[in-house]
């Protein structure tokens, strides 16, 4: 007996809708991207793999509302080998409980990448088996497929939202993660979002995002701070590579580790 696309029982999924029921999620803060992600939000016990054109067009801004949810109910929130430490009093205005924030970050290693990298990588590893964190944020950019996949693995077996960021150029490669998500800087606050792959239909366009420009409540840098911004102003404060504040003798008790 043959089915038509109609009749299909309601749980199966079709490519040509958004995935929903499959999982947990926990909203993005952005109703607009909510709206394009299955389920309607960050996927729970899943990768989601962001790819920026560089580092410090607004990626962390686009992870803070769901960051600072997770923190605000207690749940500790792991960033893994960050490129910049991030500015902490930026992340405190932002609405992330410090107490709940542990940065991890390995000491480099003279003229040696990979033990730094397998050393990250297994960190992440670590605080996806915990069963204990809120939600994973690791820079990976070294990661193959073989790895990735023990961290999606690790992830689904927990309730944390976890997130990759890699360079664009992995595009090119395979990846277990369930959910892709190339990033751009676009004029003003702006982000372009490009979906390379969700569980549904193909956007062939991307979408476009206003994130929040620096908190009113920071003013600016204490004299002698040294801030190089790009040419997207104080979109990038929150990601800004040259704000040399945030250093670890300068964080709160807690916040690194």
């Amino acid at each position: 007996m043959s089915l038509s696309l109609e009749n299909l029982p309601s749980g199966l999924w079709r490519a040509s809708e958004l995935a929903q029921g499959q999982g947990q999620v926990r909203a993005t803060g952005f109703t607009e991207l909510d709206r394009e992600l299955p389920g309607g939000g960050w996927p729970v016990g899943a990768l989601a793999e962001l790819l920026p054109a560089r580092a410090g067009i607004g990626e962390l801004r686009l992870l803070l509302p769901a960051l600072a949810a997770l923190t605000r109910t207690g749940k500790p929130v792991v960033m893994i080998a960050p490129p910049h430490l991030p500015y902490a009093p930026a992340l405190a205005g932002a609405g992330l409980d410090l107490r709940h924030l542990v940065i991890v970050h390995a000491p480099p290693q003279s003229g040696v990448a990979s033990p730094q990298a397998a050393d990250d990588l297994w960190a992440a590893e670590q605080a996806l088996k915990s069963a204990s964190c809120g939600a994973v944020l690791a820079w990976l950019p070294q990661a193959r497929s073989d790895q990735l996949r023990r961290l999606q693995l690790a992830a689904a077996g927990g309730d944390a939202l976890a997130w990759i960021v890699r360079q664009p150029q992995a595009l090119a490669s395979s990846s277990p993660a369930p959910l892709r998500l190339a990033l751009e800087p676009a004029p003003g606050s702006g982000l372009l979002i490009h979906f390379h792959k969700r569980r549904g239909p193909a956007r062939s366009m991307p979408l476009r995002l206003d994130l929040p420009a620096h908190h009113p409540k920071l003013g600016s840098p204490r004299p002698g701070t040294a801030l190089s911004l790009d040419s997207g102003g104080l979109h990038a404060l929150l990601d800004c590579t040259a704000l040399t504040l945030a250093h670890p003798r300068n964080l709160p008790a807690g916040l690194a580790a």
